[in-house]
């Protein structure tokens, strides 16, 4: 039975948004697809596609004229993880001519990496990169529950009071910041280190959260994504490919792929693991 065979209900679990299938094809963001559908220039069939238009593996998708498979290669999923140096951006193209981090990314042919969540220009650490659309749509959407993990040295000691807000959160400009844990970690006579976790991670909230008690950021550094830990002896600037064995259990956990699709990846083994015990990864 093919797809059209099949009653609406059955077609409806099989298809899916067109945005979302060229998004899992690395072709940009969700939203920069929706774009794309509205500007006219996708087709599906040899017709205009429409925003929220559903398709299946059984119809011709063209952007600008291009055919694009429904379906990613799920064989050569990779992730890297990457050490950011301060002064560098995390975008492909900047007004202002700063270092950027795909500059050192290894090339890919007819593919591209995507940053799975940013860093700011004045902060460092852990900043991981996938060839794989959907993965890196899993890895940093809210339902996910992925929590990051930042080293933060401050001027001064934290009051235990607002150490205690910090975890009650705050609202500011309309949004809710919270900490979901915080801990000390070391400090001399000014400078203090704290280790503390969110869940989304919104642009600048740890410096916003700090500052908003009166303390001054003087060293941001990411140290954790999810299960993810920033290696030992990887140096500002290093980058790593995670080994195939994390990468399969990486897709695993997040159901981005099935144990057929994955085969070829975990032949491959390594005795090198970026991952640690997490919510929900040990099942896998």
């Amino acid at each position: 039975m093919n797809f059209y065979d099949r009653s609406p209900v059955e077609q409806s679990k099989m298809s899916e948004k067109i945005h979302k299938v060229l998004a899992d094809r690395n072709l940009g963001s969700r939203r920069k697809m929706e774009r794309w559908v509205i500007d006219g220039r996708v087709h599906v069939n040899s017709e205009v596609a429409t925003l929220g238009q559903r398709v299946s593996e059984s119809d011709v998708i063209e952007v600008d004229g291009k055919r694009i498979p429904y379906r990613q290669s799920q064989t050569h999923i990779r992730i890297i993880v990457m050490n950011k140096d301060v002064g560098e951006i995390v975008t492909r193209n900047d007004p202002e001519n700063r270092p950027t981090v795909f500059t050192r990314l290894p090339s890919l042919h007819h593919d591209r990496w995507i940053a799975i969540g940013r860093l700011d220009f004045v902060t460092s650490g852990l900043l991981l990169f996938t060839n794989h659309g959907l993965l890196a749509h899993r890895l940093m959407h809210p339902s996910s529950g992925i929590d990051r993990e930042y080293a933060v040295r401050i001027f001064g000691k934290l009051d235990q009071t607002h150490r205690q807000m910090m975890l009650d959160g705050i609202v500011v400009d309309g949004h809710r910041l919270r900490f979901t844990d915080v801990q000390y970690y070391s400090g001399g006579r000014s400078n203090h280190w704290y280790h503390v976790v969110l869940m989304e991670g919104r642009n600048r909230e740890v410096r916003q959260l700090f500052h908003e008690f009166g303390y001054t950021v003087s060293r941001l550094k990411r140290v954790r994504f999810g299960p993810i830990v920033l290696p030992k002896g990887l140096k500002r600037g290093q980058f790593r490919e995670l080994p195939t064995t994390d990468v399969f259990a990486l897709c695993k956990w997040l159901r981005v792929v099935d144990d057929t699709s994955m085969g070829h990846l975990s032949q491959t083994k390594s005795t090198e693991s970026f991952l640690i015990p997490y919510p929900g990864l040990d099942a896998f």
